[in-house]
């Protein structure tokens, strides 16, 4: 299989994970100029901006390593696109969340970061 396959299987895998956790899944794989976004889903009111990192192992590190703060950035703004073009109300409480998959093993971390 190559990346872009495995990549999907895994946030499919994520999704599946995040139902099981009580998040409602809105949208796979929004794109815009700035970034992708993997997930978007609410988790109670609260609108959920979720990355899908997965490593088969931790040879090559931990996958939570590669959200690092160029890709915060971008996701960031990927979010604030979305949240204009869906007319999004201002007072929407919104949260940045990584699921990393490492081999089988899955992790969310809720707020995993925030822009100032």
């Amino acid at each position: 299989m190559n990346k872009r396959t495995i990549g999907r299987e895994k946030e499919e895998l994520a999704a599946a994970y995040l139902k099981e956790q009580g998040y409602l899944i809105i949208e796979k794989n929004f794109r815009c100029r700035a970034a992708e976004i993997d997930l978007i889903a609410r988790d109670g009111d609260i609108l959920s901006f979720i990355e899908v990192k997965f490593r088969s192992s931790s040879k090559c590190g931990d996958p939570l390593e590669a959200v690092g703060p160029l890709k915060q950035k971008k996701i960031y703004e990927a979010a604030l696109f979305y949240i204009a073009r869906k007319g999004i109300p201002a007072d929407t409480q919104i949260r940045f969340d990584v699921v990393s998959i490492l081999s089988d093993d899955i992790t969310l971390i809720k707020n995993a970061f925030m822009i100032s």
